[in-house]
């Protein structure tokens, strides 16, 4: 049963996160990076729930105690309905420009009709092209004006739908105590990690496709 939901958008520090919460809780954390690892159960699953066909969320995240980063983030509202006792965390860069500029150098590179990008690519692209229209209002890639208004218009929702009390915004660099806090753990004896940079982002990327 998932005890967080991660509402934060991809390059938002959610694989920091993911390696945070698996320390916190002892259990494995729900990411993009495990989908490369249960295509063929996850990639119909949300493709599907794109179309508001939603899966079994309990059958989908057994042996989880969190999930962070898309897809599953995409569907914050009905996990955290399915979920009512999880602490919801949106994890948040410092401006829209920091943000576009990690996500146009890493996520957006391999995805948009790139040969051999993913594996199962036609599949894998309907599902991150319906959950990046769900996220961002259909706004096309490359219009940037309108990302960036959706992206504002994303970030308000979660916090006009999420109460506040379930609502943890996680910045970058912020360490343990936010997620220590609203779980009421204590603070780990060691550093908080930092994961996912542009260069770790594409080397697994590189390991993917090599199969390895």
């Amino acid at each position: 049963m998932l005890q967080v939901i991660g509402a934060g958008l991809p390059r938002t520090g959610t694989m920091t996160i993911k390696a945070a919460l698996e320390t916190l809780l002892g259990e494995p954390c729900h990411h993009m990076a495990e989908v490369f690892g249960r295509k063929d159960i996850d990639v119909p699953a949300f493709s599907a729930a794109v179309h508001g066909d939603f899966p079994d969320w309990d059958e989908l995240f057994a042996g989880y105690a969190a999930a962070v980063d898309w897809p599953a983030s995409a569907f914050y509202p009905e996990l955290a309905e399915r979920y009512p006792d999880a602490v919801v965390v949106l994890s948040v860069r410092d401006s829209f420009e920091t943000w576009w500029t990690s996500t146009s150098n890493t996520v957006l590179q391999h995805f948009g009709g790139q040969s051999g990008a993913y594996p199962g690519e036609d599949a894998w692209e309907a599902m991150v092209r319906g959950v990046w229209s769900r996220a961002f209002d259909g706004a096309p890639l490359d219009d940037v004006q309108a990302i960036e208004a959706a992206y504002h218009r994303y970030h308000e929702r979660v916090r006009e739908t999420v109460p506040a009390e379930r609502l943890v915004e996680f910045r970058t660099g912020a360490g343990w105590e936010p997620l220590c806090s609203a779980l009421g753990l204590p603070v780990p004896d060691e550093p908080f990690p930092h994961l996912n940079s542009t260069a770790d982002f594409h080397a697994q990327v590189e390991d993917i496709k090599e199969g390895r």
